[in-house]
């Protein structure tokens, strides 16, 4: 279910998970602030979202939610793309931004677990590991092209008029839409799939 049930079960795996994905979840928003910075959007600067800080991006019901039943957020990076130059090319970057600071969290820890010595480094290996394998997940669960994550918001700025404005039609109803889709398991080979396809990348790159 949640990581409720872990907390009373196994308190130390508890803290140790909950870190990880906190972490994991606060360098994925920071990408998306700090890429719309660098393109020419302030707004996450300003507020004070360029940070890693936990407490400015946490979100109640998001936590809430990760708790009871394993499906949580944190506060989205406000993004203003009216200050980027190049509106869609803002769209796909920032969007993007997030999902390759986790590929690249992924990578980072999985090199480390390459050069530690297998069965040698104990829990810290154990750690390096499971960073790894939430930062693969959270990446392949972006991918999705659904409102609101960010796989719409990039297939937004490469696609047609038509496809954009079917997408920005369903946005308000696209939450649901997701918590339903993952209730009944309907996006489980799909997000397999691309867990996969970026596992299959980082280790091509690992072995070069």
């Amino acid at each position: 279910m949640g990581l409720i049930n872990l907390l009373f079960s196994d308190p130390a795996t508890f803290v140790v998970l909950s870190v990880l994905l906190l972490y994991s979840v606060i360098f994925h928003e920071l990408a998306h602030g700090w890429v719309a910075w660098k393109m020419g959007d302030s707004t996450a600067k300003w507020l004070g979202r360029l940070t890693l800080n936990p407490l400015r991006h946490l979100d109640l019901i998001g936590s809430l939610m990760l708790l009871i039943f394993g499906f949580g957020w944190a506060k989205p990076v406000p993004v203003n793309l009216e200050n980027i130059a190049d509106r869609r090319k803002g769209l796909i970057f920032v969007s993007s931004a997030g999902i390759i600071a986790n590929i690249c969290c992924a990578f980072l820890a999985l090199l480390l677990y390459r050069i530690a010595e297998p069965g040698n480094a104990g829990m810290l290996e154990q750690v390096i590991n499971l960073f790894a394998r939430i930062n693969i997940m959270l990446a392949a669960f972006n991918l999705i092209p659904i409102p609101p994550l960010d796989g719409s918001k990039i297939l937004m700025g490469l696609s047609a008029a038509p496809v954009r404005r079917f997408l920005q039609r369903i946005e308000p109803f696209g939450f649901f839409i997701v918590i339903g889709l993952l209730y009944i398991g309907a996006l489980d080979p799909l997000v397999n799939f691309l867990q996969s396809v970026i596992l299959l990348l980082i280790k091509f790159i690992l072995f070069i």
